[in-house]
């Protein structure tokens, strides 16, 4: 498809990536879903916690969250509640351990599990209801989205129509890399802060198996994915890991239509995260790079903590069309 010219235009006093990244993540307010919440066990007895919202829609959309992130994240309400006003039910869901409660397993979640996202769209399949599906997914889900169709290709369930992303580190590798530059390190810390906390926790329900010698140290996925995200998952190292998940692998195969909006500011994007040799002869794939958003950000022209997103605007116009 031909590269898609943005229509975004951030608020006149917001037009740093940094700003649009971190001002709806400690300043946006959006009201808790009315969700009714559902645990789905996995293929080897684990369990994935869903929030469902729903008002009796033929329709249903898998909205996937980002790194550390969870079902009640403002951009995942932000979206449900867009969703829900254009004639969607809505599943948010938790990767493993991201929604209150530690996991049952020794495994976590990373950017590459699509077989968890597999089990949620098989979930919603069985479902009487809905007879169409649509993902959304942010970051680290979007990555795990695309992954998921692209995997597929035209084996697809045909129920599955539509899918749109945002702000997805389609290259592992370099966007890793991208986050342990200095410039990035309030970021970092974040996501460090609470992958540690997880560690020492499930560290003790598995003795010798999880070591925490040198956790405290970790500063970057490099360290971390090194020691606990590659092994933990079948991969020979970071590297293996990044290159092996990252979707850029997997976007020729998509055979669904999809939008992936990755903003050129986005200060956790880098190399080809933004894939135009891919989407410039794609039947399927939809690539939009505004100038501005920033990772997650995309604030509305107003700019007031309740207002609905330009990116969630953006998602329900391209899944209703």
């Amino acid at each position: 498809m031909p590269l898609i010219e943005s229509s975004y235009r951030p608020p006149w006093w917001l037009r740093s990536g940094h700003g649009l990244s971190i001002v709806p993540a400690v300043w946006r307010r959006v009201p808790e879903l009315n969700a009714v919440r559902e645990r789905i066990a996995t293929p080897d007895a684990d369990f994935l916690d869903l929030d469902i919202v729903r008002q009796g829609a033929p329709r249903v959309a898998i909205l996937s969250h980002g790194l550390e992130g969870s079902s009640q994240s403002v951009y995942i309400r932000g979206m449900a509640r867009a969703l829900g006003r254009a004639g969607w039910d809505v599943i948010a869901w938790n990767c493993r351990g991201c929604s209150g409660e530690l996991n049952r397993q020794l495994r976590f979640y990373h950017s590459g599990a699509s077989e968890d996202l597999a089990v949620v769209v098989d979930h919603a399949l069985a479902q009487s209801t809905w007879q169409e599906v649509a993902l959304v997914g942010f970051s680290l889900g979007g990555n795990m989205t695309l992954k998921y169709l692209g995997e597929r290709g035209a084996a697809v369930d045909p129920r599955i129509r539509t899918a749109v992303t945002f702000s997805v580190p389609c290259d592992l590798t370099a966007s890793s890399e991208r986050l342990a530059h200095w410039s990035n390190r309030l970021y970092m810390e974040r996501f460090m802060r609470t992958l540690r906390a997880k560690v020492r926790e499930k560290a003790p329900r598995f003795p010798g198996q999880l070591a925490t010698a040198g956790l405290e140290a970790m500063r970057t996925f490099a360290d971390f994915d090194e020691h606990y995200t590659a092994p933990l998952h079948g991969f020979a190292g970071a590297r293996d890991y990044w290159a092996r998940c990252g979707s850029i692998r997997f976007l020729d195969a998509i055979r669904v239509r999809t939008l992936l909006v990755n903003a050129r500011d986005d200060p956790f994007l880098a190399g080809r995260c933004w894939p135009e040799d891919v989407a410039r002869d794609h039947a399927w794939l939809h690539l939009e790079t505004p100038k501005h958003g920033g990772h997650v950000g995309f604030v509305g022209r107003g700019g007031g903590s309740d207002d609905e997103y330009w990116s969630e605007t953006r998602a329900v116009t391209f899944l209703n069309r």
